[in-house]
């Protein structure tokens, strides 16, 4: 069966460190994909970006 396995953090070191401990615990060879995303919004009221860092890991489970 194929699944997905979705990620969302604010910091792309966040995001990096969840996906390799989620990969760890799969075989190599069951990856089919890794779908990466990267949204940037200004902040309201201040000059600062808010960063989204999205990704999405396709597998045979």
């Amino acid at each position: 069966m194929i699944q997905v396995k979705l990620f969302d953090r604010e910091h792309e070191k966040d995001l990096e460190k969840e996906m390799n401990r989620f990969l760890r615990g799969i075989d190599e060879k069951s990856l089919l994909d890794i779908k990466y995303n990267v949204a940037a919004m200004p902040e309201e009221e201040e000059e600062e970006q808010i960063y989204c860092f999205t990704a999405m890991i396709i597998y045979k489970a």
